[in-house]
């Protein structure tokens, strides 16, 4: 019987990866019913017969040879006349079989159904991709840079599906040539116009996680658990752990003889620092190490509120708030709390400070008074904390912060000139 250019198709279908042979002959048995549908009216006694191996089928159309002239359905019966042409030994009452020629169907319905193939085939290979990449999502996968856009990098796995790498979920510092291979983790994987997206991430706190369980066998056999990841993403990450056997230090096994471990992961993630802490129940102990590398002297907790004031020595308190307000921030994420630190008045060295009240002809007096109502009540405890800082803890404009600091500073600037 003639293949009607169907094998090329076949032989696609054959080669799609992973789509199991009965699906497959399911799918391509649908699509010729229907098919025979349009054509008979019903496909009851058709049977379809595919071979995906050479690439070819088969439709074998039954019916019940009766008397001459009492046919009543010519779909399903056939005058014994007509049958004894085929085969002289027929009888009535006896089922003939016969192979239908699928040109018989016209060009149109064969184009039809190839495109219908194609289009089947396609959605199985959809729904296969969304469930392995489903399955996969917060597991690692390593895939080679196939283009660079403004937006989005998109890469290639091993078998050639398209992965997609937004430039939001890329480390500030990540620069990627077309080859290059990329690790991230499986973030997402959704429908964008019928086709399947799988969004990755090297920014999400599960990155992170994966790479510390690759290099820290105790996490991954499940004696140390990782608590809570928070990431500033290329700048400072903090880790709470905590071991589930007393004999083994979380922190020393995470970070490895001489930081061989942690060193790895450091590079992956584009020199991030990463604060490794050891997980507790206690709040105002689990406060003291989230802000690390900073030296507490003491705190106030309000566990109602969720707050603590946290006291330092003024030479640790720029080491508290971190560049740019990062290391508080993330202190703040990780325990939950909000977290102002203050100079501990009792640990200031002798130091030459003006009180703020000083600078009254040059600053409103509500501006001093909001400002004291945050713990700054010196110039230098002004000066101390960052613009951005001020800005969130106090109810000031931005500009009106950066036009105090500016006087402020004047005059420690003035006294060294004079000096």
């Amino acid at each position: 019987m003639a293949s009607i250019n169907l094998i090329e198709s076949f032989t696609e279908f054959k080669e799609a990866e992973n789509i199991d042979r009965p699906t497959l002959m399911k799918v391509l048995e649908d699509v010729f019913k229907t098919l025979l549908r349009k054509k008979y009216g019903e496909d009851d006694n058709f049977d379809v017969i595919v071979n995906t191996e050479k690439g070819d089928l088969e439709i074998i159309r039954r019916r019940m040879i009766v008397d001459d002239g009492a046919v009543e359905n010519p779909n399903t019966e056939v005058p014994y006349s007509e049958a004894i042409k085929i085969e002289p030994d027929y009888q009535v009452g006896e089922e003939l079989y016969e192979e239908v020629n699928i040109q018989d169907f016209g060009r149109r319905a064969i184009l039809a159904a190839k495109q219908t193939l194609s289009a089947r085939i396609g959605d199985l290979k959809k729904n296969i991709l969304l469930k392995k990449y489903g399955d996969r999502v917060g597991e690692i996968i390593s895939g080679e840079v196939y283009q660079v856009w403004k937006k989005e990098i998109l890469l290639l796995d091993d078998e050639g599906n398209e992965l997609i790498l937004p430039k939001f979920e890329q480390i500030p510092t990540d620069y990627f040539k077309k080859g290059e291979h990329v690790r991230a983790v499986v973030k997402k994987v959704e429908m964008r116009n019928n086709t399947p997206q799988i969004i990755l991430s090297r920014t999400h706190p599960s990155f992170l996680a994966k790479l510390l369980e690759i290099e820290v066998p105790e996490i991954f056999d499940g004696l140390i658990v990782i608590r809570k990841i928070v990431r500033e993403p290329g700048e400072r990450a903090k880790v709470a752990v905590e071991s589930y056997d007393d004999r083994i230090d979380p922190v020393g096994a995470c970070v490895g003889m001489k930081g061989s471990r942690i060193h790895g992961i450091v590079r992956e993630l584009r020199n991030e620092n990463i604060d490794i802490i050891n997980f507790t129940n206690n709040i105002q102990l689990l406060i003291q190490r989230s802000l690390t590398p900073a030296r507490i002297s003491h705190m106030d907790v309000d566990n109602e509120n969720l707050y603590a004031a946290v006291y330092l020595k003024p030479d640790q308190v720029s080491l508290a708030i971190g560049k740019k307000g990062v290391n508080i921030k993330l202190a703040c994420e990780l325990t939950g709390y909000e977290i102002d630190v203050y100079r501990d008045e009792e640990m200031i060295e002798t130091e030459y400070d003006v009180d703020l009240d000083e600078f009254s002809d040059e600053i409103e007096e509500w501006i001093i008074d909001e400002l004291k109502r945050i713990g700054c009540d010196t110039a230098r405890s002004v000066l101390e904390l960052s613009a951005e800082e001020l800005v969130r803890r106090s109810d000031l404009e931005e500009e009106t912060i950066r036009e105090v600091r500016r006087i402020l500073q004047e005059e420690f600037n003035e006294d060294a000139a004079e000096a």
